[in-house]
């Protein structure tokens, strides 16, 4: 039995709510990356070059960089992480709903591709997998 219309419906706009809070999240991310590119010039500029025969410091810029990132990232933090946890919610609620309705991840019934015995889960391949060999060596 397939899943009625307005059930795939529902899928479909949990879907895309779904996708629009990790775009809000990623919209966080590239303006994070844009104030950091705009603060490089500002964090090199403190170099004070060679004084009294001591050469700059390599590391005092990837600490000011560092430090930076760090203050801006807090600044967001909440939103970050607000978003970060409303997405795990829309991802589990979608989990339970394509579970529910017995649809796979590309809104096909799951059990017609159990009836051909040709299911596979591509999210999750498991260890045995091109990017995670018998090994266990990560990539």
């Amino acid at each position: 039995m397939s899943p009625s219309p307005d059930r795939l419906h529902l899928l479909h706009r949990m879907e895309e709510a779904q996708r629009q809070t990790q775009r809000q999240l990623d919209v966080i991310d590239r303006q994070i990356t844009r104030r950091m590119t705009a603060l490089i010039p500002s964090l090199g500029r403190k170099q004070s070059g060679y004084r009294r025969g001591k050469p700059p410091d390599p590391g005092a810029f990837l600490e000011r960089y560092r430090a930076s990132l760090a203050a801006l990232t807090a600044e967001r933090q909440p939103e970050i992480d607000a978003l970060s946890r409303k997405l795990a919610r829309q991802g589990q609620a979608i989990e339970a709903l394509r579970e529910r309705l017995g649809v796979d991840r590309d809104g096909r019934s799951a059990a017609r591709h159990e009836q051909t015995g040709t299911k596979m889960d591509h999210h999750h391949a498991g260890p045995t997998s091109a990017l995670w060999p018998e090994t266990g060596s990560s990539i």
